[in-house]
């Protein structure tokens, strides 16, 4: 599988990863720029720009970009993120040109109509009030809120109902104008393609975009705390985090490998512990969130109300249990999933050209599998306990709830359970 990258004369980056054995190709553009990116009256505005990317261009209105793609059996979408937007495309090989001209249009020539942003920002309050009425998606946006504050990664990404509804056109198309520029996208292509060709159709379609940087994101810090919601539910969903290695930094297999042991599957610590043994909860597991520049470490489980005590007692103890216990049979198997997990995701054409554009835009360049292999194989028994120490004992937790949390504790009651735990556990 070649994996190759071009730049640009504008500092736009081209990367593709050609597989010969499939018939298909995934296209997409990736943008340095999301929910991070926005001042506080901008909140909302890089979902709400791609969401009106969809909505019709000076070539084609949005049934027509619709009828399009979907004539030639192709499907397009966009997902935004606090760090990145991205626009993609699956097509037959015959129909990559088409899924990319597509892609360039409505990315530099979208109208921005008026009464289509009406619509759409209608929409969109019906979106955020779907995530505040889902338990799931709104202990998820208390728990970012609650680890960083006050700060741009610390908001959620849809907006709030004032915010999406205060935008006008204007405020879009200078958005787009200040942060889609050619040194922050990526435009990336995997399955059945030839990379000059794609360079080729790179350089007619996104040429134009200017050459200079965007604004970059402003620094994260975590500053930890809590938030809770109280509601009438059947069981309480919470989350516990801490600050964890970011994407770039050189533990971030480590703590990768320390979440899969701790809670990353069916033979996991929490879940035999906890679901097996005790019977405390249906679903518990560790993840490992990273950005940029910061990371989340954590753990997401729910329970009836009257377990709520018992479950965090018995998690936080498996907890130092483990900081003091990961042996190398559970580091071997937790590696064995990474990397098969890393493996199959190369025989997905859109999988791998979400890696290899996120690789590049974050680390600068792609990474092989042979690397990946090498970083993941590098991390022993030893360098999961000490990064889960450090992970939990050195910083103040995050804590997010939502349910009938009335019986949780606070985020300090937490990091003093945990600490009690450890002088258990030694």
């Amino acid at each position: 599988m070649s994996v190759r990258t071009t730049t640009l004369d504008n500092g736009l980056r081209v990367v593709t990863a050609e597989m010969s054995h499939v018939q298909t190709a995934a296209l997409g553009v990736w943008v340095r720029a999301g929910a991070r990116n926005e001042r506080p009256e901008e909140h909302g505005l890089s979902h709400l720009l791609e969401h009106m990317a969809f909505k019709g261009t000076r070539r084609r209105n949005a049934r027509q970009i619709a009828e399009e793609i979907e004539s030639v059996g192709g499907d397009l979408n966009a997902a935004t993120s606090h760090e990145t937007t991205a626009y993609y495309a699956r097509v037959l090989k015959e129909d990559v040109p088409l899924g990319f001209d597509i892609l360039s249009d409505i990315l530099r020539d979208s109208v921005f109509d008026g009464e289509e942003l009406r619509r759409e920002q209608h929409v969109i309050l019906q979106e955020i009030g779907a995530a505040l009425d889902d338990p799931d998606d709104l202990v998820h946006d208390l728990l970012q809120a609650a680890a960083f504050g006050d700060q741009p990664i610390g908001r959620p990404i849809l907006g709030t109902a004032e915010t999406v509804a205060a935008q006008r056109v204007e405020g879009l198309r200078s958005y787009l104008s200040e942060h889609y520029r050619a040194p922050e996208m990526i435009v990336g292509a995997a399955g059945a393609v030839d990379h000059e060709a794609i360079v080729d159709l790179a350089g007619d379609l996104f040429g134009g975009f200017a050459a200079t940087p965007g604004a970059p994101s402003p620094a994260a810090r975590y500053v930890g705390g809590e938030r809770k919601v109280e509601k009438d539910l059947s069981e309480a969903n919470l989350l516990f985090a801490f600050p964890a290695p970011a994407f770039v930094d050189e533990d971030f297999y480590a703590a990768r490998i320390a979440a899969a042991v701790l809670g990353g599957g069916m033979s996991s610590r929490l879940f035999q512990r906890v679901r097996e043994e005790k019977g405390l909860c249906y679903s518990i597991y560790a993840f490992n969130w990273a950005f940029s520049d910061v990371g989340l470490f954590g753990i997401s489980a729910a329970t009836e109300p009257q377990d709520i005590e018992q479950l965090i007692d018995v998690t936080t103890a498996e907890v130092s249990n483990a900081i003091s216990e990961i042996d190398d049979q559970e580091v071997t198997r937790a590696r064995a999933q990474l990397k098969a997990g890393l493996l199959m995701g190369l025989e997905s054409c859109a999988a791998r050209v979400e890696q290899i554009a996120r690789q590049s835009l974050f680390l600068g360049r792609t990474v092989s599998m042979e690397e990946l292999t090498r970083r993941i194989d590098a991390v022993d028994a030893a360098s999961v306990r000490n990064i889960l120490a450090r992970i939990i004992y050195d910083n103040p937790p995050t804590l997010a709830a939502v349910g009938p949390v009335e019986r949780l504790e606070s985020a300090s009651d937490l990091q003093e359970r945990l600490r009690a735990a450890a002088r258990d556990a030694a």
